[in-house]
């Protein structure tokens, strides 16, 4: 069987002070009516990135609203997932050169994973993103499949699509971010989820007002010089690299600034190591600019912390499916200065799109105006917090979800 991923324990309760009781017992009818199927929801890695980050949140609320959810995980060697990879950077619109070879191994791998899945029973089966795309064309499972797309598919390279459409199309339905995200020759029903995240995890709960300032010293960040923060994988369309050239350029405004880079690490994208070394390999002749990730100790606590501590949060993603960290910030009132693609515009609208950019320069100009102006970081953060609580904390997410597969499911 493929391997399950431990739940834990969460309370759907702790929301209760912030959306209200109203929306809690909401959520508890509609959950009742779903209490007799089992669902089941897959995909690559259990950690790192934000398909995980969602599932270790949504899945063990909706456990303790009484539905029956498990969590497995796909295997694979590093050759499978470099294969994948390639899938998922071709969806988004690289160009990719996909032979015979790579499908079959592709293929081959998947149908070994199918024989794992058919030795479970359950009514409803959500794949997540691209790598175990294929599963439902190989599995014997009777169940409705749900495919949901993380990603930005809205022009990906012809060879992967043509490639992976065929058996996206097998699925009852496809749930995409943004609508703006859907291909336009798909052929099966589609819905629009965007994610959410949760507030009572420990990447999001509230912190001692001391803790951020003695968790980035004990980091060797030097509190009290302007701090520039980019939390993401290690990833060519999050742009790491952009954020250093937009760091050196606020620099020569502010020559104090500091930038920290925290980049979290997944067995399913190999190509995150070599960018690893090659951005630490920068911050080596920089004794301002600190790379981390959650190889060395920097988990989801740190990360809150840096998030709480930075002045100014940069996301400059090229593309970008949703970008939980984008709301991560903005619950914890820091102005995010981000790039003006996929899902973040969903996250930063009205006053808060002053703050998107479609250059590297526009990024540093952006910066120096926060760090020169923190009466406006105050306000950018009192905005962009009140925006999460309206629209991108789990509840809302576990609603449409649970309403989606209430539907499919005829209950």
């Amino acid at each position: 069987m493929l391997q399950q991923v431990d739940l834990g324990h969460k309370s759907i309760e702790i929301y209760e002070p912030v959306i209200g009781t109203e929306k809690i017992d909401e959520l508890r009818s509609i959950a009742s009516k779903l209490k007799k199927l089992r669902l089941l929801y897959i995909n690559s890695t259990p950690f790192g990135g934000g398909v995980a980050e969602l599932l270790s949140a949504y899945l063990p609320l909706l456990r303790n609203l009484g539905i029956q959810a498990d969590w497995r995980i796909i295997y694979g060697n590093s050759h499978f997932f470099s294969i994948t990879k390639m899938f998922h950077n071709g969806l988004q619109g690289a160009k990719i050169k996909l032979t015979e070879g790579i499908k079959e191994r592709y293929l081959g791998n998947i149908m070994e994973n199918a024989k794992q899945l058919d030795l479970g029973e359950y009514d409803v089966v959500v794949i997540n993103d691209p790598q175990p795309a294929a599963l439902v064309a190989f599995s014997k499972m009777k169940a409705k499949w749900i495919w949901r797309a993380h990603i930005d598919m809205a022009s990906p390279d012809l060879q992967i699509w043509q490639f992976l459409k065929p058996f996206i199309e097998q699925y009852s339905t496809a749930i995409f971010t943004m609508k703006e995200f859907i291909p336009k020759d798909l052929a099966i029903r589609t819905a629009i989820i965007p994610p959410a995240i949760d507030i009572s995890n420990t990447k999001n709960m509230d912190l001692p007002p001391h803790l951020p300032r003695a968790i980035m010293l004990n980091s060797g960040v030097k509190v009290g010089h302007p701090v520039l923060l980019q939390v993401s994988r290690f990833d060519v369309f999050k742009d790491p690299y952009g954020v250093i050239e937009t760091y050196r350029l606020v620099k020569k405004h502010l020559p104090k600034v500091q930038l920290v880079l925290v980049g979290t690490m997944a067995h399913d994208d190999p190509e995150a190591w070599q960018m690893y070394g090659q951005i630490n390999q920068e911050a080596v002749s920089d004794p301002d600019m600190y790379v981390y990730t959650n190889q060395t100790s920097t988990g989801s606590l740190e990360v809150n912390a840096f998030q709480r501590g930075s002045d100014v949060v940069i996301q400059k993603s090229l593309k970008e499916g949703f970008g939980l960290v984008v709301s991560e910030s903005l619950w914890k009132a820091k102005p995010v200065v981000a790039g003006r693609a996929g899902g973040i515009k969903l996250q930063m609208k009205e006053k808060l799109e002053d703050l998107l950019i479609d250059s590297t320069e526009e990024a540093a100009e952006k910066v120096v105006y926060l760090l020169k102006n923190p009466q406006m970081m105050h306000e950018y953060g009192d905005l962009g917090k009140k925006r999460v609580e309206q629209y991108f904390l789990m509840p809302r997410f576990i609603k449409e979800e649970l309403q989606l597969i209430s539907e499919i499911a005829g209950v």
